[in-house]
């Protein structure tokens, strides 16, 4: 078991995985400063609990699944005071890449997240099912059902 008791060991984690778990907020959320709050709200947490990690893989595991609720809850917060989602998008993105992270964002939570960390992340499968605790079958149904979707979307789109 690791511990993040120290202030060192909270400075590798941050250094370490900031800018995957920045680009994994950005696919749940409509603005870039949306995303560096969940961020930043998931490095509190582990700040504010120091939980004891049993290894590499787990603690990759905490933050991710600690940044998609972060995610969710600025997402629902928004929605609940009926602001615009709109899709403020990095302005230096080529448009096509812009069009497609639009589209990623509009899939619900469950298709998006694992599309991101299977695309862009690079996990595979079982690796994704170990980190969001779901079957690496039930990955695949979620990549297969996110993949038609987003297909379907695009289409209607052109």
């Amino acid at each position: 078991m690791t511990s993040c008791g120290t202030d060192e060991e909270i400075r590798r984690i941050v250094t370490e995985y900031s800018t995957m778990l920045l680009r994994l907020a950005c696919t749940r959320l409509p603005s870039t400063a949306d995303a560096e709050d969940a961020v930043q709200e998931t490095f509190l947490k582990l700040l504010s609990s120091r939980p004891a990690f049993r290894d590499a893989g787990h603690e990759r595991a905490w933050l991710i699944r600690t940044t998609l609720h972060r995610a969710s809850d600025i997402r629902r917060k928004a929605e609940q005071r009926n602001l615009p989602l709109d899709a403020a998008l990095e302005q230096a993105a080529p448009e096509p890449e812009r069009e497609l992270l639009s589209a990623v964002q509009s899939l619900p939570e469950q298709y998006s997240a694992v599309l991101h960390l299977h695309y862009y992340e690079g996990y595979s499968m079982k690796e994704i099912g170990k980190l969001l605790g779901l079957p690496a079958a039930t990955v695949g149904t979620r990549l297969a059902r996110g993949r038609e979707r987003l297909r379907q979307m695009l289409k209607e789109e052109a």
